[in-house]
């Protein structure tokens, strides 16, 4: 009996030492060690923006260098030095593995020294440091005649520009915009010949990183249908109120796109003029001229470069439309009525086709805050470039269908064709149902937003439109044989999931099947912006205020799509083509 009870002791004694002292096992990941170093401004008007980013694919490494930008924004001339010796910087690391002492704000223009130690206990010293760099892009962005006046269509892929055009082009001068910063050879605002084709090169920044581009008159192929969804590119995304003029994220406003020529318009519907910027890259330009018109509700633009700006109208008070085709030329009256409702009118403007030809323009009655709901918008035909009807369209009395005051709980309402028969799209907050109504005014479909859709992006492994976000910004637009509508999401709380979410569907044949995020008549789609650079702080500011445009260029070539997000702090923009490749 003794001798199993030291048997059972001994035993038990080897199991005791086996949990003390655990067997090494062998990570099983591939590599171990610093995947990513990013440095952020640690203070001044970008502080919390990513400065620099290095991703790591020598696990042996002993010294990283975060490349910084040498300007910031990067389109501007304010350049990075001054940022340098204060920078804020995070790791992101494999399991088990850290660096000490923690990282926290370092002078990246020194060699900062701190020990690695990885998962398998094996420590070494490493090194941190930055270095500014130029930029390396070398892209031509956009190419202008001056005479004719004249925008080339650029592939991308192929590094062409083709002048589509009868004129003699033998001694024709153009203008250029190009990456930030770069440079082009030779001068093109000098004659040259683009009958039988001319190159120029583009040269980046960094006086290494070259693009040559050949520009020749010439009518690029189309493919027979709607968007080449490979084309899909992001144009830009900018914090509006850092660099580009516009107010804080929790300034009161409502916003409104539109785009003419070069240009992407920007209103904030407080009276203010209009100000513009470069509808590729971002830049500023200045503010429009606007003589007469008083932008104190929305703008919008059609398919053929025409900018319509409205006023907000209350009950009994004179509404009026006004265009322009310039910038530079100050808007003529349009339209004028009076509004004979008892809510007012120009809080949101949509148009469909060209206005000098057959276009439709939908404006939404907004509801009054903590008063009424309202199920109203107006619907304005033009034929020939002339209004042959302008007349109040009531979903209410139609179908029971009305939402709250705006901008959080109203509601924009588009055509879906420039000839009014194919009937109106609405999408609104309280029920966030994306919505189709026939000519008569039917409920043709309509798809939900609530569900979980499939991505591991997104927290828990996917997405919705929810109650923390306003599905109320659309537009609709004509491209290349095909009808396009525009739902952007914009978040309501930017704190709280999901986040901002971008879709395009075809609406050629009218109906929407599906959900909102994986309905089979999307074109083009961003269900998550969580990468994007977006103000997520608070929850208490000007909620909802954010607009979206589909903008197809007017030479048929390129369709833009633009949003922004007030309370989220973004502004940004995609373009899609239809050039056969």
């Amino acid at each position: 009996m003794k001798r199993i009870t030291y048997l059972f002791l001994a035993i038990l004694a080897v199991s005791v030492s086996a949990c003390h002292e655990p067997e090494y096992v062998k990570p099983t990941a591939e590599r171990q060690g610093i995947t990513s170093l990013v440095a952020y401004f640690a203070f001044g008007p970008y502080d919390g923006q990513e400065m620099g980013r290095l991703e790591i694919s020598d696990p042996e490494a002993e010294r990283y260098v975060i490349p910084v930008p040498w300007y910031f924004p990067e389109a501007s001339d304010d350049i990075t030095t001054p940022y340098m010796t204060k920078v804020r910087v995070r790791a992101s690391l494999q399991a088990n593995c850290k660096i000490e002492p923690p990282l926290t704000v370092l002078d990246l223009t020194e060699e900062n020294v701190y020990t690695y130690t990885d998962a398998t206990g094996a420590s070494r010293n490493i090194i941190i440091t930055g270095e500014r760099v130029k930029s390396n892009k070398c892209e031509l962005v956009s190419f202008t005649l001056k005479r004719p006046t004249l925008n080339g269509v650029i592939d991308k892929a192929s590094k062409s520009v083709s002048l589509i055009t009868a004129n003699d082009l033998s001694m024709a001068e153009a203008s250029v915009t190009l990456s930030a910063h770069a440079s082009i050879s030779p001068d093109p605002g000098e004659p040259h010949n683009y009958n039988d084709g001319f190159t120029f090169t583009v040269t980046a920044d960094d006086g290494v990183s070259t693009a040559d581009y050949y520009v020749i008159k010439n009518v690029p192929e189309k493919i027979d249908y709607g968007v080449n969804a490979t084309s899909a590119e992001k144009l830009f995304n900018l914090d509006p109120s850092t660099g580009l003029g516009l107010p804080a994220y929790n300034t009161v406003a409502n916003v409104s796109l539109a785009v003419l020529e070069s240009n992407l318009i920007v209103n904030m519907g407080d009276g203010s003029a209009p100000r513009y910027y470069n509808k590729i890259m971002g830049t500023s330009g200045g503010t429009i001229k606007i003589g007469g018109a008083v932008p104190t509700g929305a703008i919008a633009s059609d398919e053929q470069d025409h900018l319509l700006i409205c006023n907000l109208a209350e009950a009994g008070e004179v509404f009026n439309i006004w265009k322009t085709s310039s910038v530079d030329q100050a808007p003529e009256l349009l339209l004028s009525f009076t509004n004979d409702q008892d809510i007012q009118l120009g809080l949101e403007m949509k148009v469909i086709g060209n206005i000098e030809d057959e276009a439709v323009i939908s404006v939404t009655y907004p509801g009054l805050a903590g008063v009424t709901t309202s199920g109203r918008f107006r619907a304005i035909h033009i034929v020939g470039g002339a209004v042959v009807s302008n007349e109040m369209i009531d979903l209410f009395a139609a179908q029971g269908f009305f939402w709250g005051s705006g901008p959080a709980n109203s509601t924009c309402i588009v055509a879906g064709s420039p000839s009014m028969d194919a009937g109106w799209y609405s999408c609104k907050y309280s029920d966030n149902t994306l919505t189709w109504f026939k000519p008569d005014l039917s409920i043709g479909s309509a798809i939900p937003g609530e569900g979980v859709g499939e991505s591991e992006d997104a927290p828990g492994g996917g997405y919705y439109v929810n109650g923390n976000v306003d599905p109320n910004n659309l537009d609709s637009k004509c491209f290349n044989n095909a009808r396009y509508l525009l739902l952007f999401v914009s978040n309501h709380f930017p704190k709280w999931w999901p986040g901002p979410q971008l879709y395009v569907y075809d609406i050629t044949n009218g109906s929407l099947s599906g959900r909102i995020y994986n309905s089979p008549q999307l074109a083009f789609s961003v269900p998550f912006m969580y990468n994007e650079q977006y103000q997520t702080g608070s929850n208490d500011g000007n909620g909802a205020c954010a607009d979206a445009i589909l903008a197809p260029s007017a030479d048929g070539y390129v369709l833009y799509i633009y949003y922004y997000d007030h309370f989220s702090g973004m502004i940004g923009g995609y373009s899609l083509d239809c050039i056969k490749r």
